[in-house]
């Protein structure tokens, strides 16, 4: 029987490489399912994503039911507090079955400890300035030549991006 030559000679996707470490990490705080950590706000909505994460997933005494702690600031406390069963009921259908029996919300001020200091939503990418006209005439005369129209606009958009972005 012949064997199958890889194809990617040597190189790993990066997911397969993170996959047990990311697994591993997230079991450590309670989190047998990591995609509640990776989704977040999917899962909770973005409402809930922009005031708010998940923290830790801890198991009572008797097995039955966990607890997931969330993080928000206290500005925000009670707008999570009055959406807490909401919030538990879209964590159990990521589970598939009733693993979530109730939601606990910490409070922190946005900065000062180290769970509090980071952002709960990604932040916004800015509008890139635009290009000066200048550099639109340089990229159309450079790529009038070329007959297909899809192709010279993709060269057009791609010589504005090169052409105006800042020199460090």
């Amino acid at each position: 029987m012949a064997r199958r030559q890889s194809s990617t000679r040597g190189f790993k996707r990066t997911a397969s490489v993170l996959t047990e470490r990311i697994r591993r990490a997230g079991e450590s705080r309670g989190f047998a399912v990591s995609r509640l950590l990776t989704h977040w706000s999917e899962i909770a909505g973005p409402e809930i994503a922009a005031i708010a994460r998940p923290v830790n997933i801890g198991y009572g005494r008797g097995g039955l039911g966990a607890t997931l702690t969330v993080l928000t600031t206290g500005a925000q406390a009670p707008m999570l507090e009055m959406q807490k069963e909401k919030l538990r009921e879209k964590v159990n259908a990521v589970y598939g079955y009733n693993a979530i029996s109730r939601v606990r919300i910490t409070q922190t001020a946005p900065t000062g400890f180290a769970e509090g200091q980071a952002v709960f939503q990604p932040p916004r990418p800015e509008a890139a300035p635009a290009p000066d006209s200048a550099i639109i005439a340089q990229v159309a005369s450079t790529a009038r030549p070329i007959e297909n129209d899809e192709l010279r606009a993709a060269l057009e958009r791609l010589g504005r991006n090169v052409l105006s972005k800042p020199k460090h």
